[in-house]
C-alpha cells in the first residue's frame, strides 16, 4: 500500500477544510459574535498540520483501489473529527460524541440532530452547521480534484470510493476536468436557489444556510419548526430545488449540451421522478382529512415524499401522525433514495432497477434453462461486474442494518424508533418515525449507539464498502 500518498492526500484535506473553517469566521464578524475566535484557532491549528503533512512529499502518487477507499474513508472521518471540535470549544455542542455525530450528520449530509433547540445556536455556530451539508453533498475529494491534481490518471479511485451509485464515469475524458463540471453546476444551482429565495423576501443568512442544507440534501434548518417557519411560496422553490438536487449531476451536463430529450430518456430519471409523483398522489388521498383542502394536502404530500426521497430531510408537517400506509410510503422512499451520482442518499433508483431486472433474469433462466438474456439500462448492456457489486452492496445494506438495530435496540427504546433511526443514518435522511420522527431528535441515544450510528452515516454516505475496507485485514498487508 502506498500509505505516502495517502498521507499526503489526508493533509490536503487539512488544509482545505483549514479553509472552509474560516468562513464562520466571517459571519462572526459580520455579527459581531466571539465564536468566530474558535473557529479561526481551529483553522490555524488545521492548516499548520495540514501543511506540515503536505511538505513530505509522496515517493509515487500512484495508487489504485484499495488506497482509494482508505483515503476517502480516512479522509470523511478526519474532517468530521476536526469538524467538531469548533461545537465543543464554543460550548454550543459541549460533549464531544453529541458533536461528532453532528458534524457527520453534516457532512454526510444526512440531517439528523442531537439539538433539542437549533435556534439557540450563534449565527457562527448555525452557518457552519448548515455549510458542512453543502461541502458533503458533491463530496469533499471531488472538489480537491477539481481544484488540485493529485494523482494523474489514477485519482479515478477516489471519484468511484466517493461518488454514490452502482457505477461511476468521467463526463469528460480527464477526471480533473469532471470535477469541476460537476462543482460549477453544483455551485450554479446554489447560486440560482439563493436568488430564488431572496426573491421570496427570505433574509440572506437564511437564504445561504437553506440554501447549503438544500442543495446537499442535508435537511439542517434555521428553526426548530424546520420549513414550517417559511411561507408555502419558499417551501414550492425548496420542493422544486429538492427534487433537482435527487437527480443524477451527470445528466444534468446533456441539457448544457441541448440534449434536453436525451435527459427524458434515461430510465432511472423517469423512474425516479414517477416514484416521486405516484407516492405524492397516494399520500394526497390518504392525509386529505388533515387538511382543508386537496390542494392543502397536496402540497404537503408532496414536500414530504420529495424531502424523504431525496434524502434532505427537511418537514413541514409531523408525518409521524399520518396514517400508517402513508408512514410506509415514506419509509419505502426513505429505503430507496434518489438517482446514482445525485447529492441523494438512499440505496438509489438505478441499483433497484438492476435488482429487480436480476430478479426477472433468474426468473426467466429457471423456465428456460437454455435462454440468455442480458440486463439493459438505457438500452446498454449492464456489466456482470456492476450486477455482482449491486447484489454485494444489497448483502452488506441488509447485515448493516440488522446489527446496528440489534445494538441499538440494547437501549430499550420501542423498534419502530430503532428500526428507523438505522435506516435513517443508512440512508443519510435524517427523521425516522417514533422518538426520531420529524418533531423529534436523536439526543437520547447512549454514546454507543451513536457510536454505531455515526458509523452507520458514513457507510451511507459511501456506500458502505470504503468504510467496511478500513475493517479487512487484507486491506493492510503487503502486495
Amino acid at each position: 500500500m502506498n500509505k505516502s500518498i495517502i498521507r499526503y492526500i489526508l493533509s490536503r484535506v487539512l488544509q482545505f477544510e483549514a479553509v472552509f473553517l474560516l468562513l464562520p469566521v466571517i459571519v462572526s464578524l459580520i455579527y459581531k459574535e466571539k465564536d468566530g475566535l474558535c473557529f479561526l484557532i481551529v483553522s490555524l491549528c488545521a492548516l499548520a498540520l495540514g501543511t506540515f503533512g503536505s511538505k513530505f512529499l509522496p515517493k509515487s502518487k500512484v495508487f489504485y483501489a484499495r488506497e482509494g477507499f482508505v483515503t476517502v474513508s480516512l479522509s470523511w472521518i478526519l474532517i468530521s473529527l476536526v469538524g467538531a471540535i469548533p461545537f465543543v470549544i464554543t460550548g454550543a455542542i459541549p460533549s464531544y460524541v453529541d458533536a461528532v455525530f453532528e458534524t457527520v450528520s453534516g457532512f454526510t449530509t444526512t440531517g439528523a440532530s442531537i439539538l433539542t433547540d437549533v435556534e439557540a445556536m450563534s449565527y457562527t455556530c448555525m452557518f457552519w452547521r448548515c455549510f458542512t451539508n453543502w461541502i458533503g453533498g458533491m463530496g469533499v475529494l471531488v472538489f480537491i480534484m477539481a481544484v488540485v491534481p493529485l494523482s494523474g490518471s489514477h485519482n479515478m479511485h477516489l471519484m468511484k470510493a466517493e461518488s454514490p451509485g452502482p457505477d461511476v464515469g468521467k463526463l469528460v475524458p480527464k477526471v480533473k476536468d469532471t470535477a469541476k463540471i460537476l462543482y460549477g453546476m453544483y455551485m450554479g444551482l446554489t447560486g440560482v436557489l439563493i436568488i430564488s429565495l431572496l426573491i421570496a423576501k427570505v433574509p440572506l443568512f437564511d437564504a445561504f444556510v437553506l440554501s447549503f442544507s438544500t442543495m446537499g440534501t442535508g435537511g439542517f434548518g434555521r428553526w426548530n419548526a424546520s420549513l414550517g417557519a417559511y411561507s408555502s411560496a419558499v417551501q414550492t422553490i425548496v420542493i422544486i430545488f429538492m427534487i433537482l438536487c435527487g437527480v443524477n449531476f451527470n445528466a444534468y451536463f446533456l441539457i448544457i449540451k441541448g440534449k434536453i430529450k436525451d435527459f427524458f430518456k434515461i430510465e432511472e430519471i423517469r423512474t425516479y421522478l414517477l416514484i416521486l409523483l405516484a407516492g405524492a398522489l397516494i399520500i394526497t388521498l390518504l392525509v386529505r382529512g388533515n387538511y382543508s383542502s386537496y390542494g392543502e394536502a397536496f402540497h404537503h404530500a408532496s414536500f414530504q415524499i420529495a424531502s424523504i426521497m431525496s434524502t434532505t430531510g427537511f418537514s413541514t408537517a409531523d408525518f409521524d401522525l399520518w396514517p400508517t400506509l402513508a408512514k410506509t410510503i415514506l419509509v419505502c422512499t426513505m429505503v430507496i433514495g434518489g438517482c446514482a451520482g445525485a447529492t441523494a442518499g438512499g440505496i438509489k433508483v438505478s441499483r433497484l432497477l438492476i435488482l429487480f431486472r436480476t430478479i426477472g433474469r433468474e426468473l426467466s433462466h429457471l423456465t428456460h434453462p437454455r435462454s440468455v438474456r442480458k440486463i439493459r439500462m438505457d438500452s446498454q448492456p449492464v456489466m456482470e461486474e456492476t450486477i455482482k457489486g449491486v447484489q454485494s452492496f444489497f448483502i452488506a445494506y441488509a447485515i448493516l442494518v440488522i446489527l446496528s438495530t440489534i445494538i441499538v435496540s440494547i437501549d430499550n427504546f420501542d423498534f419502530q424508533t430503532s428500526f428507523t433511526s438505522v435506516i435513517s443514518m443508512a440512508g443519510n435522511i435524517g427523521p425516522g418515525l417514533g422518538m426520531v420522527g420529524p418533531t423529534g431528535n436523536y439526543s437520547m441515544f447512549s454514546d454507543c449507539s451513536k457510536i454505531v450510528l455515526i458509523f452507520d452515516m458514513l457507510a451511507g454516505r459511501l456506500e458502505i464498502f470504503p468504510m467496511l475496507v478500513l475493517f479487512y485485514a487484507g486491506t493492510w498487508r503487503k502486495s
